[in-house]
Formats: C-alpha cells, structure tokens, sequence
C-alpha cells in the first residue's frame, strides 16, 4: 500500500473522508511547492473543516424549514432601491445576531421583504447558527419559546389575530427580548399594529421590545412577483 494510500484509509478510519478525498490532489501540490509539514496539515485539516461546516450548514438550513432558497447576492437592488445595499450588506455580516437584536422589514407585498429574512437567515445557518422560520400565525400555533438564536417571524399582519393568539405572540416576542434575535416582516406599518392584534396598548408594548435594539428596514415599491406582467389585460371571450 502506497504511503498515500495508508494515510487515506487511516483518515477514513478517523471519519475524515474530505481529507482522504483531498490528499491526493494536495500532497501533488504539497510536493511541488515545497511546502512545510505544518502547512501540509493545516492545509489538509481545513479542507475537512470546511466541508464539515458546509454539511453543517446545509442541515441547519433544512432544519429551519425556510420556504425558498434565497441569498443575499442575488436580491434585486435595482428593481428594490428603498434599501441600500450597504445597509443589507452590513446585516448580512450577522453583527445583529451576535448583539441579540432584531431585524424589522416593513413593506407592501412583494417588495422583498421575504427574500431578505430568508437570505440572512441562511447566513445564519451557514454560520453555524440554529434558525427556524415561520409565519406570525405558525409561530403562535407552535409558541415555540425555547432559545433558538435566531427565529423569522414572516407576514406579519396578513391576517388579523384573535385575542388568544395576541397575547401568544406578545409572549413569544417578551420571551425573546434581549435574549435571542428576531427577525419580522410585515405588510403594515406599526401605526397599524393595534387593528392587526386587536389591542393598541398590547401591540404598543410589543414594538416597543422588538424596536428597542433592532434595524428597521422599510421596503417600498410594486410587487416584484408582478413585474413585467400586464394586470390590465382582459381575457378574451370566445365568440358566440
């Protein structure tokens, strides 16, 4: 058996099978530019960190049931220019999640909004983060109070709350305030927060913890699901 060879199936046996994949290709390289023991190993190791934390990634990514794969790279700053793009870029760097505030997109329907929390939850995930993302209505169904350092709280004010899933989602904001991150996105600004839960004073007390240490984000503009589409188009009638 081939020096090569040995170490491969000794890193197999350690259950390093990127390393063993890679050793090949980088012992070739290793040789031909001389490279030190130490950056030979250094070199192989992080190639299986790597791939270890991009497994991980992925799994935290599936786990936190986002409803569509979006990144932060291809969001649309052309067609959505009430945001900067440095203003996305320096969220995207997760500073927010780290200090435990939260991240409040407000908007019309299909301004992006979405497309933002789900890309910056996915950073999360790939940075090794637990995230888990739902609708306001599912949060409460689940009321998952439990310290998961990232959860996506989507639309928002789509559909009116009874006073028992209020005081529910006025717990689950409450339980999280300054101790785990939130990110939420809403149809309605917060002048409209009190017809959403059927309580000025509840949803009051309510913004006032997820604003507190928080970036605000108002999206405005035409739906970009609906670009390039003619709504005033009429169906043609058949003849007759």
């Amino acid at each position: 058996m081939s020096k090569d060879a040995e170490l491969a199936h000794l890193f197999r046996a350690l259950k390093m099978p990127a390393a063993a994949r890679a050793l090949g290709a980088i012992a070739d390289r290793a040789r031909e530019e001389g490279w030190s023991y130490e950056h030979f190993a250094e070199v192989l190791l992080s190639t299986e960190v790597s791939a270890r934390d991009s497994h991980g990634g992925e799994g935290r990514i599936k786990t936190a049931r986002f409803p569509a794969r979006k990144t932060l790279e291809e969001f649309d700053f052309t067609f959505q220019r009430s945001v900067k793009k440095t203003v996305i870029e320096h969220l995207g760097q997760l500073d927010f999640l780290h200090g435990k505030q939260n991240v409040i997109l407000l908007g019309p329907p299909g301004t992006g909004k979405t497309h933002i929390a789900t890309a910056l939850g996915i950073r999360a995930c790939l940075a090794g983060q637990r995230v888990q993302f739902a609708t306001a209505t599912q949060w409460v169904a689940r009321l998952r109070l439990s310290f998961i350092p990232l959860i996506v709280v989507d639309e928002v004010g789509y559909i009116p709350f009874d006073p028992e899933a209020a005081n529910l989602m006025f717990s689950l904001v409450s339980n999280r305030y300054e101790r785990a991150s939130m990110i939420v996105t809403s149809n309605k600004p917060f002048s409209a927060w009190g017809e959403i839960f059927g309580d000025d004073m509840a949803a009051t007390a309510m913004i006032d913890r997820l604003i507190h240490h928080a970036e605000i984000l108002s999206l405005k503009g035409d739906s970009y699901r609906l670009r390039g589409k003619d709504l005033d188009a009429r169906p043609v009638r058949p003849a007759g």
